[in-house]
Protein backbone atom coordinates (compact mmCIF):
# COMPACT_ATOMS: atom_id res chain seq x y z
CA UNK A 1 0.00 0.00 0.00
CA UNK A 2 2.94 2.63 1.20
CA UNK A 3 4.69 1.17 -2.04
CA UNK A 4 1.12 2.51 -4.49
CA UNK A 5 1.21 5.84 -2.39
CA UNK A 6 5.04 6.48 -3.19
CA UNK A 7 4.47 5.09 -7.27
CA UNK A 8 1.47 7.58 -6.79
CA UNK A 9 3.70 10.56 -5.94
CA UNK A 10 6.31 10.30 -8.60
CA UNK A 11 3.85 9.78 -11.16
CA UNK A 12 2.01 12.98 -10.31
CA UNK A 13 5.37 14.61 -9.63
CA UNK A 14 6.59 13.39 -13.33
CA UNK A 15 3.09 14.68 -14.57
CA UNK A 16 4.08 18.22 -13.30
CA UNK A 17 7.12 18.76 -14.46
CA UNK A 18 6.19 17.48 -18.10
CA UNK A 19 3.13 20.03 -17.98
CA UNK A 20 6.01 22.67 -16.93
CA UNK A 21 8.50 21.91 -19.72
CA UNK A 22 5.70 21.35 -22.80
CA UNK A 23 4.00 24.79 -21.39
CA UNK A 24 7.52 26.49 -21.47
CA UNK A 25 8.09 25.06 -24.89
CA UNK A 26 5.03 26.13 -26.09
CA UNK A 27 5.25 29.68 -24.91
CA UNK A 28 8.91 29.84 -26.41
CA UNK A 29 7.17 28.67 -29.50
CA UNK A 30 4.69 31.34 -28.94
CA UNK A 31 6.62 33.95 -28.21
CA UNK A 32 8.68 33.44 -31.50
CA UNK A 33 5.86 33.63 -33.95
CA UNK A 34 3.60 35.93 -32.03
CA UNK A 35 5.81 38.08 -29.36
CA UNK A 36 4.73 41.86 -31.57
CA UNK A 37 4.71 43.25 -28.00
CA UNK A 38 7.09 45.85 -26.61
CA UNK A 39 6.48 46.27 -23.26
CA UNK A 40 9.60 48.83 -22.21
CA UNK A 41 8.40 51.45 -24.98
CA UNK A 42 10.39 54.02 -23.24
CA UNK A 43 13.78 51.98 -24.49
CA UNK A 44 12.61 52.57 -28.05
CA UNK A 45 14.88 54.79 -29.94
CA UNK A 46 13.58 54.85 -33.45
CA UNK A 47 10.76 53.10 -35.37
CA UNK A 48 10.89 52.49 -39.36
CA UNK A 49 7.88 51.83 -41.38
CA UNK A 50 8.10 50.73 -44.89
CA UNK A 51 5.40 49.93 -47.84
CA UNK A 52 6.24 47.31 -51.02
CA UNK A 53 6.08 50.58 -53.58
CA UNK A 54 8.08 53.67 -52.04
CA UNK A 55 7.33 54.91 -48.96
CA UNK A 56 9.16 54.69 -45.58
CA UNK A 57 9.15 57.11 -42.80
CA UNK A 58 12.25 56.75 -39.52
CA UNK A 59 10.66 57.92 -36.52
CA UNK A 60 13.51 58.55 -33.97
CA UNK A 61 13.67 59.82 -30.34
CA UNK A 62 16.09 62.44 -29.65
CA UNK A 63 16.10 65.56 -26.59
CA UNK A 64 13.16 67.48 -28.03
CA UNK A 65 10.64 64.20 -28.70
CA UNK A 66 10.80 62.55 -32.16
CA UNK A 67 12.05 63.90 -35.47
CA UNK A 68 11.12 62.43 -38.75
CA UNK A 69 13.10 61.47 -41.22
CA UNK A 70 15.83 63.15 -39.90
CA UNK A 71 14.75 67.01 -40.72
CA UNK A 72 11.01 66.96 -39.38
CA UNK A 73 9.20 67.21 -36.19
CA UNK A 74 7.28 64.31 -35.92
CA UNK A 75 3.78 64.70 -33.99
CA UNK A 76 4.58 63.65 -30.72
CA UNK A 77 0.69 63.00 -30.13
CA UNK A 78 0.99 60.23 -33.27
CA UNK A 79 3.66 58.70 -31.98
CA UNK A 80 2.54 57.93 -28.60
CA UNK A 81 -0.36 56.32 -30.12
CA UNK A 82 1.96 53.92 -32.01
CA UNK A 83 4.13 53.35 -29.04
CA UNK A 84 1.09 52.41 -27.12
CA UNK A 85 -0.16 50.21 -29.55
CA UNK A 86 2.88 48.29 -29.98
CA UNK A 87 3.13 47.83 -26.02
CA UNK A 88 -0.22 46.77 -25.73
CA UNK A 89 -0.93 44.59 -29.02
CA UNK A 90 -2.46 41.15 -27.95
CA UNK A 91 -2.85 37.98 -30.37
CA UNK A 92 -6.68 36.82 -31.24
CA UNK A 93 -6.28 34.29 -32.32
CA UNK A 94 -3.81 32.24 -35.50
CA UNK A 95 -4.92 32.64 -38.85
CA UNK A 96 -6.78 29.59 -40.20
CA UNK A 97 -5.38 27.13 -42.27
CA UNK A 98 -8.30 27.88 -44.94
CA UNK A 99 -7.33 31.40 -45.05
CA UNK A 100 -3.46 31.30 -44.44
CA UNK A 101 -1.79 31.31 -47.68
CA UNK A 102 -4.41 34.40 -48.86
CA UNK A 103 -3.22 36.12 -45.59
CA UNK A 104 -0.12 35.55 -46.53
CA UNK A 105 -0.24 36.77 -50.26
CA UNK A 106 -1.82 39.76 -49.75
CA UNK A 107 0.83 40.12 -46.88
CA UNK A 108 3.45 40.20 -49.66
CA UNK A 109 1.51 42.73 -51.69
CA UNK A 110 0.48 45.26 -49.29
CA UNK A 111 1.97 44.50 -45.89
CA UNK A 112 4.31 47.22 -44.13
CA UNK A 113 7.15 46.04 -42.52
CA UNK A 114 8.33 47.76 -38.53
CA UNK A 115 11.21 47.77 -37.36
CA UNK A 116 11.71 48.11 -33.91
CA UNK A 117 14.67 49.62 -31.75
CA UNK A 118 15.51 49.88 -28.58
CA UNK A 119 18.64 50.92 -26.08
CA UNK A 120 19.69 47.94 -24.44
CA UNK A 121 22.60 46.95 -22.48
CA UNK A 122 25.27 43.91 -23.83
CA UNK A 123 25.38 43.35 -19.54
CA UNK A 124 22.62 43.55 -17.32
CA UNK A 125 22.81 41.61 -13.70
CA UNK A 126 19.20 41.89 -12.36
CA UNK A 127 18.64 44.97 -13.54
CA UNK A 128 21.48 46.36 -10.86
CA UNK A 129 24.36 46.10 -13.43
CA UNK A 130 24.01 47.55 -16.30
CA UNK A 131 27.13 47.58 -18.40
CA UNK A 132 27.37 48.52 -22.27
CA UNK A 133 24.83 50.23 -23.89
CA UNK A 134 23.94 49.89 -27.38
CA UNK A 135 21.21 50.68 -29.62
CA UNK A 136 19.78 47.20 -30.86
CA UNK A 137 16.63 45.70 -33.51
CA UNK A 138 15.20 43.85 -31.07
CA UNK A 139 11.01 43.19 -33.29
CA UNK A 140 10.52 43.62 -37.14
CA UNK A 141 7.01 42.61 -38.20
CA UNK A 142 4.65 42.86 -41.13
CA UNK A 143 1.75 44.05 -40.78
CA UNK A 144 -0.98 43.52 -43.49
CA UNK A 145 -4.92 44.37 -43.48
CA UNK A 146 -7.76 43.66 -41.90
CA UNK A 147 -9.98 40.86 -40.78
CA UNK A 148 -13.73 41.29 -42.49
CA UNK A 149 -15.11 42.26 -39.50
CA UNK A 150 -12.90 45.06 -38.53
CA UNK A 151 -11.99 44.09 -35.51
CA UNK A 152 -8.66 42.35 -35.62
CA UNK A 153 -5.24 43.11 -38.17
CA UNK A 154 -3.11 40.41 -39.47
CA UNK A 155 0.47 40.75 -38.33
CA UNK A 156 3.63 38.23 -39.17
CA UNK A 157 6.69 38.39 -37.17
CA UNK A 158 10.13 38.24 -39.35
CA UNK A 159 11.05 34.42 -39.42
CA UNK A 160 7.81 33.02 -38.56
CA UNK A 161 5.48 30.57 -40.41
CA UNK A 162 2.48 31.66 -39.84
CA UNK A 163 0.23 34.83 -39.17
CA UNK A 164 -1.74 35.89 -36.42
CA UNK A 165 -5.05 38.10 -35.91
CA UNK A 166 -4.38 41.15 -33.77
CA UNK A 167 -5.97 43.70 -31.26
CA UNK A 168 -5.91 45.94 -29.04
CA UNK A 169 -7.75 45.10 -25.62
CA UNK A 170 -10.14 47.74 -24.91
CA UNK A 171 -9.85 48.97 -28.45
CA UNK A 172 -13.31 48.44 -31.23
CA UNK A 173 -11.24 48.71 -34.99
CA UNK A 174 -8.16 47.89 -36.49
CA UNK A 175 -4.46 48.78 -36.12
CA UNK A 176 -2.79 48.91 -39.20
CA UNK A 177 -3.91 52.64 -39.90
CA UNK A 178 -1.16 53.34 -37.00
CA UNK A 179 1.30 51.96 -39.05
CA UNK A 180 1.49 54.41 -41.85
CA UNK A 181 4.36 55.06 -44.23
CA UNK A 182 3.53 58.20 -45.32
CA UNK A 183 5.71 61.09 -44.25
CA UNK A 184 2.82 63.46 -44.43
CA UNK A 185 1.16 61.43 -41.53
CA UNK A 186 3.94 61.50 -39.08
CA UNK A 187 4.51 65.38 -39.70
CA UNK A 188 4.28 67.85 -36.38
CA UNK A 189 1.56 70.18 -36.99
CA UNK A 190 3.18 72.84 -34.71
CA UNK A 191 4.58 75.83 -36.76
CA UNK A 192 5.77 77.69 -34.19
CA UNK A 193 6.84 76.27 -30.42
CA UNK A 194 9.39 79.43 -29.17
CA UNK A 195 9.65 80.20 -25.53
CA UNK A 196 9.50 83.89 -24.78
CA UNK A 197 14.04 83.28 -23.84
CA UNK A 198 14.31 81.89 -27.20
CA UNK A 199 13.12 84.96 -29.10
CA UNK A 200 15.36 87.02 -30.87
CA UNK A 201 12.41 89.01 -32.78
CA UNK A 202 8.98 88.57 -34.67
CA UNK A 203 7.86 90.66 -37.50
CA UNK A 204 4.05 90.85 -38.56
CA UNK A 205 3.75 92.42 -41.91
CA UNK A 206 -0.17 93.05 -42.92
CA UNK A 207 -0.28 92.83 -46.73
CA UNK A 208 -3.33 95.19 -46.81
CA UNK A 209 -2.64 97.58 -44.33
CA UNK A 210 0.61 98.03 -43.99
CA UNK A 211 0.63 100.88 -41.35
CA UNK A 212 -0.07 97.78 -39.09
CA UNK A 213 2.74 96.11 -39.62
CA UNK A 214 5.71 96.12 -36.71
CA UNK A 215 8.38 93.91 -35.84
CA UNK A 216 9.41 93.26 -32.14
CA UNK A 217 12.93 93.12 -30.70
CA UNK A 218 13.68 91.68 -27.51
CA UNK A 219 16.52 93.46 -25.74
CA UNK A 220 17.15 91.42 -22.93
CA UNK A 221 15.50 88.73 -20.33
CA UNK A 222 14.38 92.00 -18.34
CA UNK A 223 11.76 92.58 -20.11
CA UNK A 224 12.63 95.10 -22.25
CA UNK A 225 11.25 95.70 -25.92
CA UNK A 226 12.25 97.56 -29.25
CA UNK A 227 9.09 97.94 -31.52
CA UNK A 228 9.33 99.59 -34.82
CA UNK A 229 6.57 100.44 -37.51
CA UNK A 230 7.55 98.65 -40.58
CA UNK A 231 5.50 101.08 -42.57
CA UNK A 232 8.54 103.77 -42.14
CA UNK A 233 10.81 101.97 -39.98
CA UNK A 234 10.00 104.60 -36.84
CA UNK A 235 10.58 102.94 -33.37
CA UNK A 236 7.37 103.17 -31.38
CA UNK A 237 8.03 105.10 -27.96
CA UNK A 238 5.45 103.81 -25.80
CA UNK A 239 3.45 100.55 -26.17
CA UNK A 240 1.35 98.61 -23.60
CA UNK A 241 4.12 96.37 -21.95
CA UNK A 242 1.73 93.37 -20.91
CA UNK A 243 -0.02 93.28 -24.73
CA UNK A 244 3.42 92.99 -25.97
CA UNK A 245 3.85 90.35 -23.41
CA UNK A 246 0.84 88.50 -24.17
CA UNK A 247 1.72 88.23 -27.89
CA UNK A 248 5.36 87.02 -27.54
CA UNK A 249 4.53 84.34 -25.52
CA UNK A 250 1.85 82.67 -27.86
CA UNK A 251 4.40 81.53 -29.82
CA UNK A 252 5.24 78.66 -27.69
CA UNK A 253 2.44 76.71 -29.45
CA UNK A 254 0.93 77.46 -32.83
CA UNK A 255 -0.71 74.92 -34.99
CA UNK A 256 -2.20 74.63 -38.39
CA UNK A 257 -5.44 72.15 -38.49
CA UNK A 258 -4.38 70.17 -41.65
CA UNK A 259 -1.85 69.49 -44.65
CA UNK A 260 -3.36 70.04 -48.18
CA UNK A 261 -0.50 69.38 -50.10
CA UNK A 262 -1.92 66.23 -51.74
CA UNK A 263 -5.71 67.30 -50.82
CA UNK A 264 -5.92 70.41 -53.42
CA UNK A 265 -5.04 70.57 -56.57
CA UNK A 266 -1.63 71.93 -58.19
CA UNK A 267 -3.96 74.68 -60.15
CA UNK A 268 -5.77 75.52 -57.04
CA UNK A 269 -2.71 75.58 -54.60
CA UNK A 270 -1.15 78.04 -57.52
CA UNK A 271 -3.99 79.62 -57.74
CA UNK A 272 -3.95 80.77 -54.04
CA UNK A 273 -0.37 81.38 -54.36
CA UNK A 274 -0.56 83.79 -56.70
CA UNK A 275 -2.70 86.27 -54.83
CA UNK A 276 -1.29 88.82 -52.58
CA UNK A 277 -1.99 87.14 -49.03
CA UNK A 278 -3.08 88.65 -46.25
CA UNK A 279 -0.71 88.48 -43.08
CA UNK A 280 3.06 87.42 -43.01
CA UNK A 281 4.96 86.19 -39.58
CA UNK A 282 8.35 86.14 -39.13
CA UNK A 283 10.72 85.01 -36.10
CA UNK A 284 13.98 84.41 -35.72
CA UNK A 285 15.18 82.71 -32.84
CA UNK A 286 18.15 83.14 -30.60
CA UNK A 287 20.25 80.38 -32.31
CA UNK A 288 19.06 83.10 -35.82
CA UNK A 289 17.02 79.79 -36.97
CA UNK A 290 14.16 81.92 -39.20
CA UNK A 291 10.26 80.27 -38.89
CA UNK A 292 7.97 81.69 -41.06
CA UNK A 293 4.75 81.84 -42.55
CA UNK A 294 2.85 83.93 -45.47
CA UNK A 295 -1.03 84.05 -44.87
CA UNK A 296 -4.10 84.10 -47.40
CA UNK A 297 -7.31 84.24 -47.85
CA UNK A 298 -10.03 81.59 -48.09
CA UNK A 299 -13.50 81.40 -49.25
CA UNK A 300 -16.17 79.98 -47.32
CA UNK A 301 -17.01 78.18 -50.51
CA UNK A 302 -16.15 77.23 -53.96
CA UNK A 303 -17.13 78.83 -57.19
CA UNK A 304 -18.07 75.34 -58.51
CA UNK A 305 -20.40 74.68 -55.41
CA UNK A 306 -21.87 77.84 -55.83
CA UNK A 307 -22.01 79.16 -59.44
CA UNK A 308 -20.90 82.43 -58.35
CA UNK A 309 -17.15 83.80 -59.70
CA UNK A 310 -14.69 83.64 -57.07
CA UNK A 311 -15.24 87.24 -56.02
CA UNK A 312 -18.59 87.34 -55.23
CA UNK A 313 -18.06 84.10 -52.55
CA UNK A 314 -17.86 85.38 -49.34
CA UNK A 315 -14.85 85.21 -47.06
CA UNK A 316 -14.08 82.65 -44.44
CA UNK A 317 -13.26 84.23 -41.32
CA UNK A 318 -12.46 80.90 -39.63
CA UNK A 319 -9.65 79.61 -41.47
CA UNK A 320 -7.12 80.44 -43.86
CA UNK A 321 -4.50 78.77 -46.13
CA UNK A 322 -1.13 79.20 -44.97
CA UNK A 323 2.38 78.37 -46.82
CA UNK A 324 5.05 76.93 -44.09
CA UNK A 325 8.63 75.16 -44.01
CA UNK A 326 10.22 77.26 -46.65
CA UNK A 327 7.39 76.94 -48.88
CA UNK A 328 7.04 73.13 -48.59
CA UNK A 329 3.99 72.42 -47.11
CA UNK A 330 0.16 74.47 -47.85
CA UNK A 331 -2.07 74.16 -44.92
CA UNK A 332 -5.27 74.95 -43.24
CA UNK A 333 -4.96 77.00 -40.27
CA UNK A 334 -7.61 78.53 -37.76
CA UNK A 335 -7.84 81.97 -37.25
CA UNK A 336 -9.73 81.06 -33.49
CA UNK A 337 -5.53 80.04 -33.42
CA UNK A 338 -3.82 83.00 -34.76
CA UNK A 339 -6.05 85.66 -33.78
CA UNK A 340 -3.58 86.23 -30.90
CA UNK A 341 -0.85 86.88 -33.19
CA UNK A 342 -2.26 88.87 -35.78
CA UNK A 343 -3.27 92.53 -33.87
CA UNK A 344 -2.20 95.40 -35.71
CA UNK A 345 0.52 97.95 -34.48
CA UNK A 346 -1.95 99.93 -32.99
CA UNK A 347 -3.47 97.90 -30.32
CA UNK A 348 -0.39 97.89 -29.02
CA UNK A 349 0.37 101.28 -28.64
CA UNK A 350 -0.94 104.05 -26.23
CA UNK A 351 0.91 106.83 -27.18
CA UNK A 352 2.49 106.71 -30.38
CA UNK A 353 5.91 107.84 -31.63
Amino acid sequence: MKKNKILFLVIIILAVIATIVIGNRSTTLTDRESGFAVSDTAAITKIFIADKNIHSVLIERDADGWILDGENRANTRLVDVLLETIKRVKVKSPVSLASRDNVLRRMATIGRKVEVYQMVYRINLFDRIKLFKHEKLIRVFYVGDNTQNNLGTYMLLEGADDPYVVYLPHFRGFISLRFSPEPDDWKSHVIFHHKLADIQNVSVQFTMEPESSFKVEVKDGMGNYEITRLEDNQKVASYDTLKLLNFLTSFRDLRYESRLNNLLSPVKIDSVLSSPGLYKIRLVDTENQTTYIKMFEKKSMTPEDTGLPLSQIPTDYDRMYALINDGEDFVLIQYYVFDKVLHPLSYYTNCGL
